[in-house]
């Protein structure tokens, strides 16, 4: 008879239980193990992932009523991440850090966005009266030619004052202009530029984008046949190229806070297009609508754009029909040689560019034939 413990419960059954215990918990947590492994180690087999890869495909080319967003492209080695769109904003797909735009949207050859400011009321009204088309004209230039020319404004410091109030209704009569995100202020320009090409990228899915002052004249024949020279090129800067100095001293115009950052006192600024009117092709505007967020402003807006090609697989153009004096685009239209943009160095612009814009258009202008017959 085994001895007894406590209450009459012998050693040996005590032994028993212990032994008994430790088999039923092995074989339960063996078990419960085995479970583990079915439930969570994943299955890998090639006919699964591609059944997955057919469903996401499939759903994503029935997004906005069964319309397909964009055919996703195959690169090797390169992320693809497709993005469906979000009801009343216009829809894109990532690739590599690209945005492309939809097929559904029709391709346009030609986005011109003439910067402009609250207190150029009469330079636009120049514009209008010159070289660019009004009304039905303008409409006909988008459907018949490609092209689309906008007036390019942010905001005032208060949200829906006088200044955005005067803009909203000079846009009711003429249906010109391009709203930015974007408070305006001349030492704001960089930021302008970089909001400028992001939101053309977002409206208009076209081979250029354009850039121009409002006190430049310009021929659009001349500009637009000039630019279909290109469009072999995937990643072209177009203008009038410039290596000016780096101003280091406080005070003076274009003043270069960073003056440091070029190398000792007395260099130059790199190979850069002028600012009053530069092209951009298509591939480049998509970059800087990517990476906007990164890309460094410095205070001159030319050197800013110059800045963030460098080290980029770009050709820089310099072309120096776009930035003929006022005083020789005339002879240069005699010799059959039309300028693309003139305006005075001086002044960084046409000086007076209200009242002798006119002036400049009977002797400089092309022609309204030119643009219309132009074959690009």
């Amino acid at each position: 008879m085994g001895v007894k413990h406590g209450d009459g419960v012998t050693y040996r059954w005590i032994f028993v239980l212990c032994i008994s215990s430790f088999w039923a918990g092995l074989l339960f947590s063996s078990k419960t193990w085995l479970l583990h492994r079915t439930i969570v180690q994943p299955h890998f087999n090639t006919k699964a992932c591609d059944q997955t890869y057919r469903f996401f495909e499939d759903w994503g080319s029935h997004q906005e009523g069964g319309q397909a967003t964009g055919s996703v492209s195959s690169y090797e080695g390169m992320e693809v991440d497709t993005l469906s769109p979000s009801p009343g904003k216009s829809s894109y797909r990532e690739v590599s850090g690209l945005i492309e735009g939809p097929s559904s949207r029709r391709k346009l050859f030609l986005v011109i966005g003439i910067n402009t400011a609250f207190s150029s009321r009469k330079r636009r009204d120049s514009v209008r009266q010159t070289w660019m088309p009004r009304g039905e004209e303008l409409r006909k230039l988008e459907e018949e030619k490609g092209i689309v020319i906008r007036f390019v404004i942010g905001h005032g410091t208060t949200p829906g004052g006088i200044l955005d109030r005067a803009i909203e209704a000079e846009n009711v009569q003429y249906h010109d202009f391009m709203r930015l995100e974007h408070i305006e202020g001349y030492h704001e320009l960089s930021a302008k530029t970089k909001i400028y090409f992001a939101t053309a990228v977002s409206m208009w899915d076209a081979e250029y984008y354009v850039k121009v002052d409002d006190d430049v004249h310009v021929n659009l024949g001349a500009l637009s046949t000039s630019l279909a020279r290109h469009r072999a090129k995937p990643r072209v800067y177009i203008g009038c190229m410039k290596s000016g100095p780096v101003l280091a001293q406080k005070g003076v115009r274009y003043h270069e806070p960073e003056h440091w950052k070029f190398g000792e006192h007395g260099n130059k600024y790199f190979r850069h297009a002028t600012g009053q009117l530069y092209a951009l092709s298509h591939d480049l505007a998509i970059y800087i609508s990517k990476n906007s967020e990164i890309l460094h402003k410095y205070a001159n807006e030319d050197v800013s754009l110059g800045a963030w090609f460098i080290g980029l697989d770009v050709e820089h153009v310099d072309d120096r029909r776009m930035c003929c004096g006022t005083s020789d685009c005339e002879w240069r239209l005699q010799a059959g040689h039309a300028c693309i943009a003139s305006f005075d160095w001086a002044c960084s612009g046409i000086c007076k560019s209200a009242e002798r814009m006119r002036s400049i258009h009977q002797h400089c202008g092309e022609g309204d034939r030119a643009l219309w017959s132009a074959d690009f």
